[in-house]
């Protein structure tokens, strides 16, 4: 059974709370990798690297893929307190999302190549998912920073229900997109989303939020299963879309949430900076007819043909996180 609080927890309580939900994201998660693996090989669900990846990838094909889903079993927990405000709706998108990566992860499987569904598409389905997750909470004036933005200890930004609204369904289809550029190195995404996570968990009981707190804590322990027995290099199991996709999802909706939609931009700065920089590449390529800013987008690629082993790119990035993510947390707080 889910701990549940409606206050904030103190001393032995609230260490006891944090370690039962963590060690709860911690083993689903791994008894599902365990499970899974071993299905995804015998139905031969494996990746294809993208063709236009560092000729080191081509090694990387036949890794089995969708391992996303130990993002999700995690979250089954939250059904254990139905009632409790925000679990509902949170389960609903991070599992939402999760199906569109599955779709796109099978489609791509399936074609034999690196194509699943059309960025169009993508982004169709997952502003839907938004919508209707930004419908739901929206009722629930008072139980949480709604049409918030920006929120510090001492100061609070709130904008129009429109423009609020305009704004969350950008956060999650922003944060998706690049979530899913990020998962390109064993380990990167993964490791990446661990701290932006923690800063969550804790503004979550700063703010008394359970359902934020408490996700960010399965979230995290999921994450840590995940890198630490399937996903850090060399890598047995790729989380797919099925895991970018959840683990975006998860990260906007806590932002919203928690009315951090801006500060999201700073804790989750390496995603940003990863889509960032594929925007650049492709504009700056178009307008001079075919010259690059970086050898290689997204950003972790240009650090790879650079000569960077995989491995420092990856802890290069994770350290990156971990700053960002104090920094938006002595902001926050």
């Amino acid at each position: 059974m889910l701990i549940w609080f409606d206050r904030v927890p103190l001393g032995d309580e609230l260490a006891k709370m944090i370690a039962f939900v963590l060690l709860a994201g911690f083993a689903i998660a791994a008894l599902t990798g365990a499970i899974a693996l071993p299905i995804l090989r015998r139905l031969q669900l494996r990746q294809h690297a993208y063709e236009d990846a560092p000729a080191t990838h081509q090694v990387k094909t036949g890794t089995p893929t969708m391992g996303g889903i130990c993002f999700v079993t995690p979250m089954l927990v939250l059904l254990t307190a139905p009632q409790a405000p925000f679990v509902l709706q949170l389960f609903f998108i991070i599992v939402a999302c999760a199906a569109i990566g599955f779709a796109d992860d099978l489609l791509g499987i399936r074609r034999g190549k690196n194509q699943g569904l059309r960025a169009r598409t993508k982004y169709l389905l997952t502003a839907l998912v938004a919508i209707l997750f930004l419908n739901a909470i929206s009722s629930s004036y008072g139980m949480f920073p709604r049409d918030v933005v920006f929120r510090t200890a001492a100061y609070s930004l709130a904008v129009p229900h429109w423009l609020w609204l305009v704004l969350g369904i950008l956060a999650v289809t922003g944060t998706i997109h690049a979530v899913n550029l990020t998962d390109g190195l064993d380990g990167l995404a993964t490791g990446t989303i661990i701290p932006p996570l923690c800063a969550f968990a804790v503004l979550g009981f700063w703010q008394v939020i359970p359902a934020a707190a408490q996700v960010s804590l399965l979230g995290i322990g999921a994450c840590l299963a995940f890198l630490l027995l399937f996903n850090r290099y060399p890598a047995k199991m790729f989380m797919g879309d099925t895991g970018s996709l959840a683990l975006g999802a998860m990260l906007a909706s806590l932002a919203i949430l928690t009315g951090e939609m801006l500060l999201l931009v700073i804790v989750g700065g390496v995603f940003v900076v990863e889509a960032v920089s594929v925007i650049l590449q492709v504009a700056y390529f178009k307008r001079t007819g075919g010259k690059r800013i970086f050898r290689m987008s997204p950003l972790h690629h240009h650090f790879e043909l650079e000569g960077w082993p995989e491995t420092m790119v990856t802890s290069r990035f994770w350290i990156a996180s971990l700053i960002l993510s104090a920094i938006g947390m002595a902001i926050a707080l």
